[in-house]
């Protein structure tokens, strides 16, 4: 011990006054021990030695174990008499710890060389090894599994390590040139991931879509039923909002709108008549408004963009799809779609052209060879579609039956030649005098019919008579500079005013025909019920 003293509360000198001389107070410290009655202790570092301070209160106490501090002080149990200070010189005891803890930091240092050395030559193989297997697991995620696992550990890593090498082999031959050979079907850059084999998840997944697609498309009936299959596809999967189709003749440039989904479509009228004004057709690439300012000059757009995507599906025929939206990242999205559509596209391709051809040869066995227009079996075969449609409709079709005046005498004068040239100019004059919505068809021989859809009595004479007229103008050389001019009978009856069925009215437009014939020829006459009720009319 360096020194000690002893100093008096207050309360204790209040009572019995200031003490001896070493009883006052030091300093700082015995001022607060006596404020809070809490012991402190200090350290003080000189250059030749180190003391220890410690300074503890003494309090007050009256307790059953005799001590009655309170007998003699006028204080409350628990106040602070006073407090004892002491310094100790420590000098030789920290020297003594401080090389204490040098040899204990010496003896962790070599124990932990000695961990060391053992991790390095029992684990570091082991970690060596998982950080090997986590490259080529790395590696694997990219589709790369040409990864060697190499280790020096023995026994279980060993073997573990040889089967990862093979397993690694098989996958490679397995999975290495899986995106590649699925190119094959399906381009490149169509499912972007970079993970090649949930890449080639998603293209299987879409080739098996495809697949399911176009075996439905192959069993449809036509071209126009494929056409809404692919306006589905659209519409369900892609989740296009707003889109025009259209069917594209390439060989009359002419387009035809197939569906839209708003009222109007953003493309100028004329490029219907003209298809070739459409940047997409033309050009035979995609057309994306974001790349460029006003890119295709032939639309009206007012904050609108849009994305035209043209196909071309043989030489005479095309589709282009038209797709808009009134945000810029809403068509972004949908560009990147573009390549996917085209797999559907691609996958219809075949389709309709076989459904086209079938179509064309289903035409040409509906359709009079000589003259172009529809024949008999055309009528027998649709003629109930006709009729039932025009009841759904309420609609009417004025019925005329056509037939040339001494025809027979065309071909035993001047041969079947010149009577086939009769023919045709018939053909000719029919279609040049009747509107698409109506239908010409060579019933047999020299006898034509004509099907006005929804003309009134007035009209269905005004046709009559243009194609009287018009086939009464013609001249046809039969030669030696000879020309022969014939003309026609025409009887006309009424659906369903003259009768309840398509088939009974053009019975009574022969019947009408043949009053024409019978009455002087080269005239027209209108079905009315006397003629079927008098046969001196027939």
């Amino acid at each position: 011990m360096h020194a000690l003293w002893i100093v008096r509360s207050d309360n204790v000198i209040k009572q019995y006054g200031t003490g001896y001389g070493n009883e006052t107070l030091r300093d700082a410290i015995d001022t607060k021990v006596l404020k809070t009655g809490k012991m402190l202790t200090e350290i003080n570092e000189m250059t030749d030695k180190i003391l220890l301070r410690v300074t503890i209160p003494y309090k007050a106490e009256m307790n059953n174990n005799g001590t009655n501090c309170l007998g003699c002080h006028d204080v409350q149990n628990g106040d602070t008499l006073g407090a004892i200070s002491m310094e100790f010189d420590i000098t030789d005891m920290r020297s003594a710890g401080f090389f204490t803890i040098l040899k204990i930091l010496g003896l962790n240092i070599i124990f932990i060389i000695i961990v060391l050395i053992l991790i390095n030559h029992y684990i570091t193989p082991y970690m060596k090894l998982f950080s090997n297997m986590q490259d080529g697991i790395t590696k694997a995620y990219s589709g790369d599994f040409t990864h060697n696992f190499t280790t020096t550990v023995g026994g279980d890593g060993k073997q573990i390590v040889s089967q990862l090498n093979t397993l690694f082999k098989k996958m490679q031959e397995t999975f290495g040139d899986i995106k590649y050979n699925l190119a094959t079907f399906i381009p490149q850059g169509c499912v972007a991931s970079a993970d090649p084999l949930h890449e080639a998840k998603t293209i299987i997944g879409e080739l098996s879509d495809i697949y399911k697609f176009k075996k439905t498309i192959e069993r449809d009936t036509s071209k126009e039923v494929v056409y809404t299959r692919i306006i589905d596809i659209l519409l369900n999967k892609f989740e296009i909002e707003q889109f025009a189709f259209y069917e594209v003749d390439t060989v009359k440039n002419s387009r035809k709108l197939i569906y839209i989904t708003k009222e109007t479509s953003i493309c100028h009228d004329e490029v219907d008549k003209k298809a070739n004004l459409c940047r997409a057709y033309r050009t035979k690439s995609d057309v994306i408004s974001t790349e460029f300012v006003n890119l295709c000059q032939h639309c009206s757009v007012n904050d609108t963009y849009y994305t035209c995507i043209p196909f071309t599906i043989n030489k005479e025929n095309s589709i282009a799809i038209s797709i808009t939206s009134n945000s810029e990242d809403k068509i972004n999205v949908i560009t990147t779609k573009i390549s996917s559509i085209r797999n559907y596209l691609e996958a219809a391709k075949p389709v309709i052209e076989s459904k086209i051809l079938m179509s064309k040869l289903r035409d040409t066995s509906l359709r009079d060879a000589m003259t172009g227009l529809y024949n008999r079996r055309f009528l027998e075969e649709f003629i109930e579609t006709l009729m039932g449609q025009a009841t759904r409709d309420q609609s009417t079709y004025s019925i005329m039956m056509l037939d040339v005046d001494f025809f027979k005498m065309v071909n035993d004068t001047y041969g079947h030649d010149i009577g086939d040239k009769v023919i045709v100019e018939i053909g000719k004059v029919l279609q040049e005098n009747i509107r698409e919505a109506d239908l010409a068809i060579r019933y047999g021989g020299e006898e034509f019919i004509i099907m006005l859809h929804n003309a009134d009595k007035e009209g269905a004479l005004k046709v009559a008579k243009k194609v009287h007229d018009a086939f009464g103008a013609l001249e046809f050389e039969v030669g030696n500079g000879e020309t022969m001019k014939k003309t026609m009978s025409i009887g006309i009856a009424r659906f369903p005013e003259d009768g309840d069925t398509i088939w009974k009215c053009i019975k009574f437009a022969d019947t009408a025909l043949y009053v024409a014939k019978t009455t002087g020829r080269n005239k027209i006459v209108e079905y009315t019920k006397e003629m079927s009720e008098n046969s001196d009319l027939r």
